[in-house]
C-alpha cells in the first residue's frame, strides 16, 4: 500500500468499489432487489438513503453515481450552504441543455436543510436537470417535505449486524491494496467482540478504531487491552461528522444539570462549531428537560420543543439562536429528577411484578358476568364527590402505601407537594368520616 494512503482513514481506504463488497444490505442489491432492478434496466431516479450511521449510504450513492457514468458531484449539508448548491444546480440546468444528460447531486444529511431550502430542489428534480441523492438518518416522512419526498424513492439500509461487521473487519485486514493486510495482523476473538459491540453497527466506528489499534501494537495480534485503548482514544475525540461527539454532549448535559449557564454555552458553541447535528442537541434539550428539570418548572419542556421547532423553521445559522435560548433557560431552571426516579422505580416494580391485579371497583364491566363477579362495584365517580376524590381503591393490593414519586423541594415541585399532600388529607378526612 502507498505509504501516502496511512494519511487516509481506514474505514475511507476500505469504502466498496463494487456492489457485490458492500455488506449487510442484500435487501437493496442483487437480481429482483430495487437497485438491482434499477442498475439492470439503465435507469436512475432520485434517492433519498436512509439508515443509521456508518451503514453505507454515502458508498452506495458513490457507486451508483460511477456506474451510471453521470457527472455528479457531493455536498455536506453541515458545511455547505443553499447559495453553494444552487450555483452548482445552476451548473446542472446548463450541462442538460449542452449535453442532454442529467447531474447527480448528492447531499450528506439532507435532513440538516430546513423546509424552504429543501424546496430549492423541486424545480431541478422536476425538469430532469438534477437526480438528486440525499442521505439522512433521520426518519424522511418527518425530515423531507412532501413534495420533495413524492419525487424521490426511499431506501432504508439496515443497521449492520454483528456478522456484517465482522466480514467488514475481515475485509480490512486481508487487503493488501487499501487495508491493513500487508501486516498479517489478526485479532482476537473477545477483542472483536467489544469493538463490534461498542461499534453499534457503524462500519465506519469500526474501522477507524481498527486502524488505530493496529497502530498501538507491534505485535501479530490485536487483543482486548489494545482494542479498549483505541476505543478510549477515539471517543476523546470530536470530528465533524458527529462520530465521537459523547465527550462534548456529556459536558453539556452535565453543565446544564450543575446550573452553569456559561459552561452550557460554551458546550453548545463547541458542538456546533464541530459540526453535530442541531436537531440532535435538540432532542437531547428535550430530554434534559423531562429527565433533570421536570416539573421543578413545567415550562421547560414547553421552551424546549419550541427550541426545536424553530431550528427546524428556520435552520442554520438563525435557528441555532433558539437552541442557545433554550440552554440559557435549562441552565438557569431549577432541577429535580423526581419524575425520572420515580418512573425508574415503577418499570422495576413492573419488571419484576409483571401480573399485579387491578381493584375490582376500578375495572370496566363490559358483560352481566364481569358485573356478577364484582367488577366496577364500588366505584365512585370523583366528580359527584364533595372533595372531588374518594377513599377507593386504586392501587394494586400490594402496593398500597408505596410511595414512587416524592415531589422536591425546587420550583413547581413545591407546588405539586401543597396539592398532594391537600389529596392526601382529603381521602384522609372521608376515611375518618369527615368528608
Amino acid at each position: 500500500m502507498d505509504e501516502r494512503a496511512t494519511h487516509v482513514p481506514l474505514a475511507e481506504r476500505m469504502r466498496p468499489r463494487a456492489f457485490e463488497r458492500l455488506r449487510g444490505q442484500d435487501h437493496l442489491l442483487g437480481k429482483g432487489k430495487i437497485l438491482g432492478q434499477l442498475i439492470e434496466s439503465g435507469t436512475l431516479v432520485s434517492l433519498i438513503f436512509w439508515g443509521p450511521p456508518g451503514s453505507g449510504k454515502t458508498t452506495l450513492a458513490m457507486m451508483l453515481a460511477r456506474h451510471f457514468d453521470l457527472p455528479h458531484t457531493f455536498f455536506s449539508a453541515v458545511l455547505s450552504g443553499i447559495k453553494e448548491v444552487k450555483e452548482v444546480m445552476a451548473r446542472a440546468e446548463s450541462h442538460r441543455r449542452l449535453y442532454g444528460k442529467p447531474m447527480i447531486i448528492f447531499i450528506d444529511e439532507i435532513h440538516r436543510f430546513n423546509k424552504a431550502q429543501q424546496g430549492a430542489f423541486l424545480p431541478y428534480v422536476e425538469r430532469g436537470d438534477i437526480i438528486l441523492f440525499g442521505s439522512t438518518t433521520e426518519n424522511p416522512s418527518f425530515e423531507i417535505i412532501a413534495p420533495l419526498l413524492s419525487r424521490t424513492k426511499v431506501l432504508l439500509l439496515n443497521a449492520l449486524t454483528r456478522e456484517a461487521m465482522s466480514l467488514i473487519l475481515d475485509d480490512a485486514l486481508a487487503d493488501e491494496a487499501h487495508g491493513l493486510g500487508g501486516r498479517n495482523l489478526r485479532i482476537e476473538e473477545d477483542a472483536r467482540g467489544v469493538l463490534i459491540e461498542q461499534s453499534n453497527g457503524d462500519a465506519r466506528r469500526a474501522l477507524n478504531t481498527l486502524d488505530l489499534a493496529a497502530s498501538l501494537t507491534s505485535e501479530p495480534s490485536i487483543g482486548l487491552e489494545t482494542i479498549r485503548e483505541a476505543l478510549q482514544k477515539r471517543t476523546a475525540v470530536y470530528d465533524k461528522a458527529g462520530e465521537e461527539h459523547f465527550n462534548l454532549i456529556s459536558a453539556l448535559h452535565k453543565s446544564l444539570r450543575n446550573s452553569d449557564v456559561q459552561a452550557a454555552l460554551y458546550w453548545l458553541a463547541r458542538m456546533l462549531a464541530g459540526g453535530e447535528d442541531p436537531l440532535y442537541i435538540a432532542r437531547r434539550l428535550v430530554r434534559f428537560a423531562s429527565e433533570d428539570v421536570g416539573l421543578a418548572d413545567p415550562q421547560a419542556l414547553a421552551v424546549t420543543l419550541r427550541a426545536k421547532e424553530a431550528y427546524d423553521f428556520l435552520g442554520s445559522p438563525e435557528g441555532e439562536l433558539a437552541l442557545a435560548e433554550a440552554v440559557v433557560y435549562l441552565g438557569a431552571a431549577p432541577k429535580s429528577n423526581r419524575v425520572y426516579a420515580a418512573l425508574q422505580r415503577v418499570q422495576k416494580d413492573v419488571e419484576e411484578h409483571p401480573h399485579e391485579a387491578a381493584p375490582l371497583s376500578i375495572r370496566n364491566a363490559v358483560t352481566d358476568l364481569m358485573k356478577e363477579v364484582g367488577y366496577g362495584r364500588d366505584y365512585r365517580y370523583a366528580h359527584d364527590e364533595a372533595l372531588g376524590t374518594s377513599a377507593m381503591e386504586t392501587m394494586p393490593e400490594r402496593l398500597r402505601e408505596t410511595v414512587f414519586y416524592e415531589p422536591g423541594g425546587m420550583g413547581f415541585e413545591k407546588d405539586i407537594r401543597k396539592r398532594m399532600d391537600w389529596w392526601r388529607e382529603a381521602k384522609d378526612r372521608i376515611r375518618r368520616g369527615g368528608g
